[in-house]
């Protein structure tokens, strides 16, 4: 078994999970079975209470596991299964190390970071290889080389290779090659001395990805590779794309990415096909149609808030051939100026997930807008209970209707805690969580779109539909299309004889690829382009 580490230096976020994910996909199109995981050096044992301020959304498996947004890249981009041991924290580690020290494990020893925790995190690198049995294990580091609370997986890895052996594992470094706009240059210096950082831990990079602005020059990469210690040919150039993510296993194969890697590793593999996926960057970049979706949220400044919402969109316009622009609506924008300002020239609206009261009533503002209006909506969990609080207070005439998360005294609570949910006091990891089966009712426009009368989708709420309001809205018009097998939870309304209005109490955003988009965002593009009726690109 190979295995690939991708460390990043200079800043965060340059993307090295984009660029883990791009290699899994050239080395999967070469034929070869791919396995992705991501270290992360905080202490939280998982995302899941962490503000998507602080750490952008939180993307949940079938198992239920709240993870890093990287792992998102990896399905997105690759057919790796992935499950809760593919994300792995500090505070997992530290957890697993001191209840074995409390258990006797360690037999009176003195507990410490060289051996025992960097043991624990190779333990989880053979694990990994262990339960997928693939060829290539790629693992990416968080951080940045030089974090303090990163050097213990950054040790790890460098112990592992020794036990692994030359020429079964590449080290590969992601870093900055700023343009100083002043001096009209790229400069090499900061690259120069985040691999010198590296070196000092005792890793020299095999392959160096420049992440930059401008072209790498010939005389860029003779001195990257002079200083760095690095062959000239495995220094990568990533420069930024113009279109989409999407384009970067392009530039990477162009690079020579893939057939380097398989080189260094030993690994005998006929030419990534990347036919499929030029047609995909062909869609993005030429489509034939153009719509305009307005998402309607309260963390819309941060774009990886929503990163998997913003891509399934962008999936449903490739199914469609249809180029979509995205417009991020603050909801509270809405509270202030109203949903017919706010809302103008959006052929779709979409509300995605979230936690907290800050925005609610301008959301429920888009979702009545959207129904009167005949514009196609699509809600996601909180998108969902959204539209069902707005259908109690609107169309049922109930007052003051709620959620009992946000307003716990309300007269009608549509929206209430979920049975199993009554005696819980943990924040983390305790939701309803992952992977649950839905049974379709036949002939509704889910069973339509997903072309089934049962599906599985992935959840993260703690609220659902109250059944005891569900023969007012169903006498009303409203289709509860979509219900747990026990037809107890209501997964999926809509309201017919609308264009397209439908909502889930699940996320179906975990669980869309660019060549797999989702049945409900490529139903809810194409019915928003119908609307629109767009002009012919």
């Amino acid at each position: 078994m190979k295995h690939i580490f991708v460390t990043g230096g200079v800043v965060s976020s340059l993307g090295k999970g984009l660029t883990a994910a791009s290699i899994g996909t050239l080395l999967e199109n070469r034929g070869l079975k791919v396995a992705l995981q991501k270290f992360d050096p905080y202490l939280n044992v998982d995302p899941g209470t962490m503000s998507p301020f602080q750490h952008g959304e939180v993307y949940v498996l079938d198992d239920g596991a709240e993870t890093d947004l990287d792992l998102g890249h990896y399905e997105r981009f690759t057919d790796s299964k992935l499950t809760r041991f593919n994300n792995l924290t500090s505070g997992q580690v530290y957890q697993r190390v001191l209840d074995k020290e409390r258990r006797g494990d360690y037999l009176g020893k003195t507990v410490q970071v060289i051996p025992h925790v960097t043991d624990e995190i190779q333990n989880r690198i053979r694990e990994i290889g262990d339960r997928t049995g693939v060829d290539v294990v790629i693992t990416e580091i968080g951080g940045t080389i030089g974090d303090i609370e990163g050097l213990p997986f950054v040790e790890a890895i460098r112990e592992f290779a020794l036990s692994a052996g030359r020429g079964n594992v590449l080290f590969l470094h992601v870093t900055f090659v700023p343009f100083i706009k002043a001096a009209g240059e790229l400069k090499t210096k900061p690259t120069q001395q985040s691999v010198a950082k590296l070196r000092e831990i005792g890793i020299t990079p095999d392959i160096l990805v420049c992440r930059c602005e401008k072209p790498l020059t010939k005389e860029h990469r003779q001195k990257l590779s002079l200083f760095c210690n690095v062959p000239y040919e495995a220094v990568i150039e990533e420069i930024d794309v113009e279109h989409s993510i999407y384009e970067v296993p392009l530039m990477l194969q162009r690079e020579g990415m893939d057939k380097l890697i398989c080189e260094q590793l030993g690994l005998d593999t006929p030419p990534a096909d990347m036919a499929h996926w030029q047609d995909i960057i062909r869609k993005l970049i030429k489509p034939r149609h153009r719509v305009r979706i307005g998402v309607v949220g309260k963390y819309v400044e941060l774009q990886d808030a929503y990163k998997s919402v913003y891509e399934s969109v962008i999936h449903g316009g490739v199914a469609n051939d249809c180029g979509v622009e995205i417009a991020r609506i603050d909801a509270e924008d809405i509270e202030e100026n109203g949903a017919a300002n706010a809302l103008q020239g959006c052929s779709g609206i979409l509300v995605p997930g979230g936690f907290g009261e800050r925005g609610i009533e301008g959301k429920i503002q888009a979702a009545r807008y959207a129904r009167e209006n005949n514009i196609p909506y699509l809600g996601l969990c909180l998108g969902m209970q959204i539209a069902t609080i707005e259908f109690a207070r609107n169309v049922l005439q109930l007052e003051g209707a709620h959620s009992a998360e946000f307003d716990p005294g309300t007269d009608h609570p549509v929206i209430a805690l979920l049975d199993e949910q009554l005696n819980v006091t943990d924040k983390g990891g305790t939701m309803r969580l992952g992977s649950q089966p839905c049974s379709l009712k036949p002939d509704s426009l889910a069973a339509r779109l997903y072309r089934s009368g049962e599906i599985h989708e992935r959840h993260r709420h703690r609220y659902e539909f109250n059944n005891a309001y569900r023969e007012q809205f169903e006498a009303a018009g409203i289709v509860f299309s979509g219900t747990s097998p026990d037809g107890n939870l209501i997964e999926i309304v809509e309201v017919p004889g609308h264009p397209f209005f439908i909502a889930s109490q699940f996320h179906p955003e975990f669980k869309s690829k660019p060549n797999k988009p989702h049945p409900l965002f490529s139903g809810f593009i194409e019915a928003a382009h119908a609307c629109d009726h767009a002009e012919t690109v």
